[in-house]
């Protein structure tokens, strides 16, 4: 599995997995703010399977 996210991609996400997790704690308190989790796992891994899907790579790295 090599990473397709670049660095601000992945800076991104796991800032918004982080805010939306926040949602199950504070604010409204529901649930959804699990979907957080989905982000924030891309992100701190650096590989979105549905980029691999869509053949899209943000990894200045990789050709």
């Amino acid at each position: 599995m090599q990473t397709n996210e670049g660095k601000l991609d992945r800076m991104i996400r796991v800032i918004v997995g982080l805010v939306l997790l926040s949602l199950t704690l504070v604010g409204p308190q529901s649930m959804w703010g699990l979907v957080g989790l989905v982000p924030l796992l891309t992100g701190l891994v650096g590989y979105c399977p549905l980029y691999s899907v869509l053949g899209i790579n943000s990894c200045p790295l990789q050709k």
